[in-house]
């Protein structure tokens, strides 16, 4: 009878533990590149832990790591790493994933290939004509993120162009990029692959075609991790805490895979 009793109290411990992370919220803040990664994520956990209330508010890298260290979220959301000066006041970056920066360019412009010095000499406006990297006699337009944008960020640190490029365009989402470039023939841009739509064409970077394959082993030079930034000082909730241990968990791999990004607990450095 003991016996029975106290397996009777450890099970009602138990599902009351359960129906406590139940009864929890997750706030997500942060990269709209991370839309179809956190999303994938958010919507499996929710899933599983049913009565859970998950929230993504697109604002782009910047303002998700300002919304954390305000406490104005659980977990930023960033497609950079984070800053000297971000880490000193308190934030720390988990890297949940590893992702290609596409570069587009309309389905009918016959470029497929660039170098990366002429992405560079595109984007700073030494090279201005389509003709002159093997397209049709046409002004580039250059489409871009806006300052403060992650994307922008890993862009330009990665094609050593910051704060020379010459942008015709600076949009506010990985979509409305992807969207101007699929609209204008002779526009150029970049966007997460996590987020490509067959609205573009992706070209290759040195003759290396940016895919899940090609970020994983290295090969394709445009990447830049996916990060989950949290406040060093600060717990996070115990239904948060859940959310973020699988996440950046082997289980959830294959989830990030499908989103079009690699798990960076799915790469050779985490093996």
């Amino acid at each position: 009878m003991k016996k029975l009793v106290s397996i009777l109290m450890a099970l009602v411990m138990l599902l009351g533990s359960a129906a406590a992370v139940a009864e929890g919220s997750v706030s997500t803040d942060g990269s709209t590149s991370m839309e179809k990664v956190i999303g994938a994520l958010g919507e499996y956990f929710t899933e599983e832990n049913k009565g859970v209330n998950f929230t993504y508010n697109p604002t782009g890298s910047g303002s998700g790591i300002a919304a954390v260290l305000e406490g104005r979220c659980d977990i930023g959301l960033s497609s950079r790493d984070l800053k000297d000066a971000e880490r000193e006041s308190g934030l720390v970056e988990t890297v949940l994933a590893y992702d290609g920066i596409a570069i587009i360019v309309h389905p009918e412009n016959p470029v497929s290939d660039l170098s990366l010095e002429n992405i560079a000499k595109i984007y700073t406006g030494e090279i201005a004509n389509w003709k002159e990297v093997g397209g049709a006699d046409a002004e580039i337009v250059l489409i871009g993120r806006e300052a403060g944008s992650g994307t922008r960020d890993g862009f330009e640190t990665i094609t050593g162009t910051n704060d020379a490029c010459q942008y015709r365009q600076e949009l506010t989402s990985t979509g409305d990029v992807i969207t101007a470039v699929s609209q204008n023939p002779a526009a150029i841009g970049y966007a997460s692959l996590a987020a490509l739509k067959d609205t573009v064409k992706a070209v290759s970077v040195e003759g290396v075609v940016p895919s899940e394959e090609t970020v994983k082993d290295g090969s394709y030079r445009v990447q830049r991790p996916f990060v989950l930034v949290t406040r060093k000082d600060v717990p996070l909730s115990e239904t948060a805490q859940k959310f973020f241990d699988f996440a950046t968990s082997a289980d959830a791999a294959w989830i990030i895979s499908l989103a079009g990004a690699v798990s960076a607990a799915d790469t050779p450095a985490a093996e």
